[in-house]
């Protein structure tokens, strides 16, 4: 799941942490209750750590990317349990989750069928009643840009609430915005 030098620059500041802590998790949160234990599907450089472990007791992350896990653990240490290993099959188990969050990497995600197993992994994480949530960016002119020589699959948002239906989520809420959409939504059960 390549990124481009610029990208991996931005990825890494000052600027995209706080844009992330005071604009995009808000958003893409409001109004939810992460619970006690909250996972991160690809946080990267840990822009979003700050912001969610404020949100939940405990917070674990699974990077796909080693040298991204290594960075995670020396720079957040207790704050942040790190597995490395892939999102789309993920070496956790079951039911271990009260929610899993991601946040503008689903178009990381090599093709649509992975990014389904992507999903499934979080469902299958996710305790009953648990919510998956997060954001990516909308397929614009700017985004495709920013993402020259990257691995760039959006996700279009008109598709996710039947794509994440059919792998069992309830509860299905998409929102858009100019540059971006957020989606909710819940794995069955108490």
């Amino acid at each position: 799941m390549g990124m481009n030098y610029l990208h991996r620059v931005l990825c890494r500041s000052a600027l995209w942490e706080r844009t992330s802590v005071k604009k995009i998790v808000p958003w893409a949160l409001a109004g939810l209750d992460l619970g006690d234990s909250a996972l991160e599907i690809g946080p990267g450089y840990g822009a979003d750590v700050r912001a969610l472990r404020a949100r939940a007791a405990t917070l674990t992350g699974v990077e796909i990317d080693p040298e991204l896990a290594a960075g995670l653990r020396s720079r957040h240490g207790e704050r942040l349990r790190v597995v490395q290993g892939d999102g789309a099959a993920m070496p956790l188990p079951e039911n271990e989750f009260s929610s899993v969050v991601c946040f503008t990497m689903l178009h990381h995600v090599s093709s649509p069928s992975r990014q389904d197993e992507l999903f499934a992994e979080a469902l299958r994480v996710l305790r009953p009643g648990g919510v998956f949530a997060g954001s990516d960016g909308l397929d614009q002119l700017p985004f495709r840009l920013m993402h020259v020589g990257d691995t760039c699959v959006p996700v279009p948002p008109e598709t996710i609430t039947e794509r994440l239906a059919r792998i069992g989520f309830t509860d299905i809420e998409v929102d858009k915005r100019l540059s971006s959409f957020r989606f909710r939504a819940r794995r069955p059960g108490s």
